[in-house]
């Protein structure tokens, strides 16, 4: 993995350069193993926490993990193209729009002793606003290249906190063209409604149930790229105990080996569908 610099990555992607890095400022990191017309994201993944905010900050290192969503890059890791956010939501959060993405106080509790200074927010509004530029330069190559793009836009959820029962997955697809893609959104929540489990998980999955995709990053590509499918998925975190903060490795590493293929054929139906 190389260490780049914003316009070294986007120059190496426009060049169509197959490479790994993180940026410069370690605040992402992309993986393009090979120019495919699909992309895998895991914007919040990320748990670093700048230190300069560390004496400042209301919520502890717990609190910050449970909002976060630990281990959904490692589900989509071994595909050609995955983009994954480092920094903690709670610095700023990448599924946001700049305007609102750092937070004053977070589900309910106050997430500063005192408000940040402006520099303090510029340093991060300014990781916010290079990995959006090069992620519009990614969907811009696939398209040049492939006219059509889907995107994997993976999360997590916390299913303890609801007092309903909840599905397993969640797709969020109130802002892209159901009517358009349809069919691709109801064969992925099918994907993900058979996959296999193991402890006993049931795999249950539904669209609009929990959240209904409002995230910035599904935003920012669907508004600027007409042919690219974002696919807001949201798996409750039965691969951990939430409360407990203790990861399930092998509920974990379920997800990733049915992904591995589930996703791919997946992606390759969407693209034999939409081509011209």
């Amino acid at each position: 993995m190389d260490k780049l610099s914003i316009e070294q990555i986007i120059q190496k992607i426009k060049n169509e350069e197959c490479f790994e890095a993180v940026s410069s400022d370690y605040s992402f990191t992309i993986k393009i193993e090979e120019y495919v017309p699909y992309v895998c994201a895991a914007v919040h993944d990320g748990h670093q926490f700048r230190k300069e905010l560390w004496h400042n900050c209301l919520h502890t290192e717990y609190e910050r993990w449970y909002e976060e969503d630990p281990c959904t890059k490692e589900m989509i890791a071994e595909h050609p193209i995955v983009i994954t956010g480092l920094d903690s939501r709670f610095e700023y959060d990448l599924n946001r729009a700049p305007e609102s993405a750092i937070y004053e106080d977070a589900w309910g509790k106050q997430l500063w002793k005192s408000p940040l200074p402006l520099e303090m927010k510029e340093k991060s509004l300014a990781k916010h606003d290079a990995f959006y530029d090069v992620v519009e330069a990614l969907i811009l190559k696939l398209e040049e290249k492939y006219e059509k793009c889907i995107v994997y836009d993976m999360h997590s959820y916390n299913w303890q906190r609801w007092e309903r029962e909840v599905p397993t997955w969640n797709l969020g697809t109130a802002n892209v063209d159901n009517n358009r893609f349809g069919t691709d959104i109801e064969e992925w929540r099918l994907i993900l409604e058979q996959m296999p489990l193991p402890n006993g998980i049931k795999s249950t999955s539904k669209v609009n149930d929990t959240f209904q995709g409002n995230g910035y990053f599904l935003k920012f590509i669907t508004q600027k790229f007409e042919n690219t499918l974002v696919l807001a998925t949201e798996i409750a975190k039965v691969y951990c105990d939430e409360l407990d903060q203790i990861i399930y490795p092998e509920v974990v590493n379920a997800v990733k080996v049915y992904l591995n293929s589930k996703l791919k054929e997946h992606a390759k139906d969407f693209y034999r569908r939409h081509k011209s």
